[in-house]
């Protein structure tokens, strides 16, 4: 099961407990420790576990019988308004062509990675609620909530639809909020390449993204996105 999937399960209990405050200026972030097999039965629970005049936290954390923990989920719900990103570090360019191979070399060559965008109207928040079982009632309707979930599908996709990447995973994610999407809006991923290393013979790739809402380019969320797109051979 993808990550994205198994972070969109993790806000469930956020949204419900902090509402459209957290969809508009909450963080998070996750790290995913083990997989999720299709068919599993996913449980998800959290605590409040600090509160202060400036901000909330919370963890979450995701299990399965097999596997125990496999995802676990820290967030903050900062009092006051989020601090604007800078969109000229985020320019906007065009998808390539064709996808060369992901390899260092070429994620090091990248100026500005090729923007994917994707409308989120009715139909497609309907579809991919139902794919992530939230029935939340703030994502329904015209002016419903864009899923936050949806930010990381699009981040994934700013990796996948610039490069070939075959086998992949996603390591995890941090997320700031800066306003939130509504239904009907149309969102595209900017971003950039901000690190590459290796671990226990893994690449790993950062991408720095910023997510931006309409004509207008108005940004609803940063994303920091971690993947390993090349695995070590099987012994």
């Amino acid at each position: 099961m993808p990550g994205v999937t198994v972070y969109a399960y993790l806000t469930h209990p956020l949204v419900e407990a902090f509402g459209a405050a957290w969809l508009e200026r909450g963080t998070a972030s996750v790290r995913f420790v083990k997989p999720v097999h299709d068919g599993e039965e996913v449980l998800v629970s959290g605590a409040v576990t600090a509160h202060d005049a400036r901000s909330l936290t919370a963890t979450v954390s995701a299990s399965t019988v097999s596997g125990g923990e496999c995802a676990t989920l820290t967030a903050t719900l900062p009092a006051g308004s989020p601090v604007p990103l800078n969109l000229a570090l985020y320019p906007a360019a065009p998808l390539p062509a064709e996808r060369p191979l992901a390899t260092r070399e070429q994620f090091a060559s990248l100026d500005a990675l090729g923007a994917p965008v994707n409308a989120y109207d009715e139909v497609r928040a309907a579809e991919y609620l139902e794919r992530v079982s939230d029935a939340l009632a703030l994502y329904r309707g015209a002016r419903g909530w864009t899923h936050p979930g949806f930010f990381l599908d699009q981040a994934n996709k700013a990796l996948s639809q610039n490069v070939r990447m075959s086998p992949w995973i996603h390591a995890g994610s941090i997320v700031r909020h800066l306003g939130g999407a509504r239904v009907g809006e149309t969102l595209a991923t900017r971003g950039r390449v901000r690190s590459l290393f290796e671990k226990k013979g893994r690449q790993f790739v950062e991408a720095d993204l910023a997510i931006v809402a309409g004509d207008r380019a108005r940004p609803v969320a940063h994303v920091l996105h971690t993947a390993i797109y090349c695995l070590p051979p099987a012994r």
